[in-house]
């Protein structure tokens, strides 16, 4: 709950109060629009005050001629990593369509709103993990004389894990299975020299492997 919250409850907040907080907003970021970072910073107010006041926030914004940001709530990253899961449980780029099915965080509408398109979705995110690749190789050469044991961090995140299941035909390694053709096989990403014996986490040294696989080749190491 915001602080001012607590000292001003909802009841106690007349609408006139509510909007002149929405029109001080507006001035401050100088837009029309209020994203949800922008109304988070700079309101006295919560969310929930104007829901109750108004029944929408959308509706208390209408009353000054205001409206909300397309990505309200929902950044950037969040779209492109919601793509990612969708293509891993699909085995293969995603049509618009399946932005609809149950496992999608965000439906093909609100890819459309937010990138004008949903072609224009796949370009961002193929951009977006190119730049994973480059980013990732350039900081190996900046590295190299470096005379540490790990040059990379253990961690792989989320851009490089759909680089290499997309490379691995989002397939196990070892047994074959895929998301794509059974809804209960979970893939991960593992180090083939692990990162603890000076594996290091880059392209070379990763491999998809099922959640079984990946127990059972821990059990060996």
């Amino acid at each position: 709950m915001n602080k001012y919250d607590v000292k001003l409850p909802v009841l106690k907040l007349s609408n006139e109060e509510l909007l002149s907080n929405l029109k001080e907003v507006s001035e401050k970021v100088g837009k029309s629009a209020i994203s949800r970072k922008d109304f988070d910073k700079y309101s006295k107010y919560s969310y929930t005050s104007y829901r109750n006041h108004f029944g929408s926030f959308k509706k208390a914004l209408a009353k000054l001629n205001l409206s909300r940001t397309r990505n309200w709530g929902t950044s950037e990253e969040e779209y492109l990593e919601n793509i990612k899961d969708i293509w891993v449980l699909t085995g293969g780029q995603p049509k618009y369509k399946d932005m609809d099915i149950p496992e999608s965080k965000h439906s093909s509408v609100s890819y459309r709103h937010y990138f004008g398109s949903w072609t224009n979705a796949l370009k961002k995110f193929t951009s977006f993990i190119d730049k994973e690749v480059i980013c990732n190789n350039e900081t190996l050469k900046l590295k190299k004389e470096i005379a540490e044991r790990h040059k990379t961090s253990r961690n792989i995140n989320w851009r490089l894990r759909f680089i290499v299941m997309k490379r691995d035909n989002f397939k196990c390694k070892i047994c074959g299975r895929s998301p794509g053709k059974d809804n209960n096989v979970i893939l991960h990403v593992d180090h083939k020299i692990a990162w603890t014996n000076g594996g290091e986490t880059v392209l070379e040294n990763l491999e998809t492997l099922c959640s079984i696989c990946n127990i059972g080749k821990s059990n060996k190491e």
